[in-house]
């Protein structure tokens, strides 16, 4: 039996998927639970249709993270930290301490997208990559400086 998942399956696949299944599996589990519904061609156009609007929408996220990369890309990015002797700073830098100083300059960035590895601890300056939209990537050029 043909099947539509109305909803993410591990096994079966995403939401909008049409799949193959057995008659039973469809009848005494996926349409009751409703993971699915039968594939029936008003169900088949309605899916059509929600692809093209989710492509649409995926395509206008793709292109505001393409256009907020090359705007981070120009920012740039100094923080400032206590030191103290031979320079060895206090604490470190952070994907949090990133992600605020762009909330700053007017970039929305989530902490969890800043790619740092680990902390910054040293003075210097550092590439940081900023994750925005599935493979569109930021590079940040950060330059961390004692505080005077």
């Amino acid at each position: 039996m043909k099947v539509v998942l109305k909803k993410d399956h591990a096994d079966l696949g995403k939401a909008l998927d049409v799949v193959n299944v057995k008659d039973g599996f469809a009848r005494n589990f996926l349409i009751p639970q409703g993971i699915a519904e039968v594939a029936t061609a008003g169900n088949m156009r309605t899916v059509a249709d929600a692809k093209k609007r989710n492509e649409a929408r995926e395509e206008k996220k793709l292109a505001a993270a393409q256009e907020l990369s090359k705007k981070i890309e120009k920012v740039p990015c100094t923080i400032k930290v206590k030191v103290g002797e031979d320079d060895k700073m206090f604490g470190s830098v952070t994907a949090q301490e990133i992600a605020d100083f762009l909330a700053k300059e007017g970039y929305e960035v989530d902490k969890r997208s800043v790619e740092l590895g680990e902390p910054i601890r040293q003075i210097g300056v550092y590439n940081i990559t900023i994750g925005l939209f599935r493979d569109v990537k930021a590079t940040l050029k950060v330059w961390v400086v004692k505080e005077e």
